[in-house]
């Protein structure tokens, strides 16, 4: 039996979660896979996935065992890119991992158009607000949109967006607005639970960078939520640009203490390094650059 047929068929069920997902995403009967794992478990003499009726986990062995099949495809994936990318024309399925909101508001018009450009790429898009491992969840290209740290992926900017302290009016008509970044620990907020920073928000303002801790009377992970209760008179929020804009051009939100001005963030195209960029990942990093603005 192909061996790489195996650990495919293996970190496929894994990602999926089930063996009917995994035989949709394959294109194979859910028996085949099925067997595939079982004859994959039998020559290794190890149990790699635990299986119950309502989900599979991964067992300490195949908690080991996914990993290094995961590096195994990719160093696959990497010897065919390093051919395709003589002929440099854009091919195959191109996984992609976005923030909902963003993927959402952003992104989804961009597609078609991407489409129309590079026929022969399909896409498959993953929207989701936390922090996916590009090449172990079988990624091909993540979206970021933050202060990036030192990775062993690379990365290229796309555009930019700023984090915006806001509210609406008629929260400011009942509550007061801060008149500074200190004012915000007695005021009813609205936090995003995906904040690196947690409670503490940052600015910068006419003396120098300052941190203030908040006390949220709710959490949500997704910017949309957050906005949506500020729009509603329920607290302040600190979102991005790219989220608020409509509803401060709208008067729905107003921006706060302006002469504060909050982390500058990053809307990055993040890819695993590797010598050889398939030239599906470089045209979709190219049509990015181009499709945005410097800032949004």
């Amino acid at each position: 039996m192909d061996r790489l047929l195996e650990m495919q068929t293996f970190c496929t069920v894994v990602e999926a979660g089930s063996f009917v997902a995994a035989s949709e995403n394959l294109g194979m009967s859910k028996a085949a896979v099925s067997r595939y794992v079982s004859e994959l478990e039998t020559r290794l003499g190890v149990r790699l996935l635990q299986r119950t009726t309502r989900r599979l986990s991964l067992t300490g062995e195949g908690e080991v065992f996914y990993v290094r099949c995961r590096e195994l495809l990719a160093g696959v994936e990497e010897a065919e890119a390093e051919i395709t990318s003589r002929n440099d024309v854009a091919r195959g399925t191109l996984r992609v991992n976005a923030p909902v909101s963003f993927g959402i508001s952003h992104l989804a018009p961009l597609w078609g158009e991407f489409h129309a450009r590079y026929p022969d790429v399909e896409l498959s898009i993953d929207l989701s607000d936390r922090l996916v491992v590009i090449v172990e969840e079988g990624f091909d290209l993540a979206i970021r949109i933050a202060t990036l740290q030192s990775s062993t992926l690379v990365s290229r900017r796309i555009t930019s967006t700023r984090l915006m302290a806001c509210a609406s009016p008629d929260y400011i008509a009942t509550h007061g607005s801060p008149a500074k970044p200190a004012d915000l620990f007695s005021h009813r907020v609205i936090g995003y639970s995906n904040f690196t920073t947690g409670n503490d928000w940052p600015f910068e303002g006419p003396d120098g960078a300052i941190s203030v801790r908040v006390r949220p009377w709710m959490y949500a992970n997704n910017g949309e939520t957050c906005c949506g209760a500020a729009v509603a008179g329920q607290g302040i929020v600190l979102q991005p640009g790219f989220l608020v804009h409509k509803d401060l051009e709208a008067g729905r939100l107003v921006e706060l203490m302006p002469e504060y001005r909050s982390t500058e963030l990053g809307v990055y195209a993040v890819y695993p390094t590797r010598k050889f960029v398939t030239p599906k990942v470089r045209a979709l990093v190219d049509y990015l650059v181009s499709a945005f603005p410097d800032a949004l």
